[in-house]
């Protein structure tokens, strides 16, 4: 039997998981008191939190083409690197299109100029028609020939707005500050309209997006401050917003304010929907030491102190769920520091 007991030790050992520690069946070690302040181990309510797994996307993300088809004469940007809004990414050969605006500059000039005389001749009918010098008929052709040359016009200049409109795009610029994720073309490949040129994408914040149940969104509001991990590193995420989806699964949408660049776009991330409250067992988290996956405690008795390894829980503010090990009334060592020994 002693030899069964032996060989239980290693099992329950590698049986431990990362967050929930496996109390070991070795005696407890104990040495002399070391003086330091002890908390005792509470019997209280804590907060219930659903955990909620998802993504971290920037809050704004382009992928950017154009409405031309030409060649790519330069490419400014590599990928990674941070661009100001309104920066020049990728120019487009536009000879073509500096050669239809000469043209349509002209068709505009001469559609000016007939309105013009087209005015001056309407302006001289209607003078001579007061006077009784000019018949009804003639003041009135003179007047649609002005109609028509003003509504030429209109037409030079439309197209002329089209042409510097379509221009624009031989130049795509960044549309808000932010860093280049992708990098699609080079110089001398040919754009086709909706072809993507370039992704830029400011993650100065970051939405994570989790799906939970009816039942679990209906205390959230919108503005509320949850909390949230990031590739497990701790974050707040105020809520943006609570729809509901496909089935009866409903998003919950949280922003995480992101202007130091701490988390990194397209991460792994976590909510903590609060989801009531329990009875438990609570320590202080100063109180925890940590030795690899396991966790213990110092646990402070009549005449000496006492390691001891448990098992916990969440985590709630400073308070930390005991979830075995330990019993209500116990008093365990706080330290400055946590940490392994």
């Amino acid at each position: 039997m002693k030899h069964l007991i032996v060989l239980a030790a290693p099992l329950l050992i590698a049986a431990c998981s990362t967050g929930a520690a496996q109390e070991r069946t070795a005696p407890e070690e104990t040495s002399p008191r070391d003086g330091g302040p002890v908390a005792e181990v509470m019997d209280t309510l804590l907060s219930t939190n659903l955990l909620a797994s998802g993504t971290a996307e920037p809050m704004r993300a382009a992928t950017l083409s154009t409405k031309l088809m030409a060649s790519v004469t330069a490419v400014l940007v590599q990928e990674g690197d941070m661009v100001a809004a309104g920066a020049v990414l990728v120019r487009l050969d536009a000879r073509d299109l500096e050669a239809k605006a000469e043209q349509v500059a002209a068709s505009e000039a001469s559609a000016e100029a007939m309105r013009a005389q087209a005015a001056a001749h309407a302006a001289r009918m209607r003078a001579l028609f007061v006077q009784g010098a000019a018949p009804k008929a003639t003041l009135e052709a003179a007047e649609a020939s002005l109609s028509q040359a003003e509504s030429a016009l209109r037409g030079a200049r439309a197209a002329g707005a089209e042409l510097a409109s379509v221009g624009s795009y031989a130049e795509v610029r960044a549309p808000f500050a932010g860093r280049v994720t992708q990098r699609f073309v080079d110089p001398g490949a040919f754009a086709a309209p909706g072809a993507p040129l370039v992704t830029i994408q400011d993650s100065r914040s970051l939405r994570i997006t989790v799906h939970a149940s009816p039942d679990a969104v209906r205390a959230l509001r919108r503005g509320q401050h949850l909390a949230a991990t990031i590739e497990g590193v701790t974050a707040q995420a105020t809520i943006e917003g609570v729809v509901p989806v496909m089935g009866s699964l409903y998003q919950i949408n949280a922003i995480v304010e992101n202007a130091e660049g701490a988390y990194l776009p397209g991460s792994a991330a976590t909510l903590l929907v609060p989801a009531g409250t329990h009875r438990a067992l609570a320590i202080p988290a100063d109180a925890l030491r940590y030795e690899g996956d396991l966790v213990g405690v110092t646990v402070r008795t009549g005449t000496s102190d006492a390691r001891r390894w448990i098992r916990v829980g969440m985590r709630t503010g400073d308070l930390v769920e005991v979830t075995s090990g330990l019993r209500a009334g116990e008093q365990v060592v706080r330290h400055a520091s946590g940490g392994a020994d």
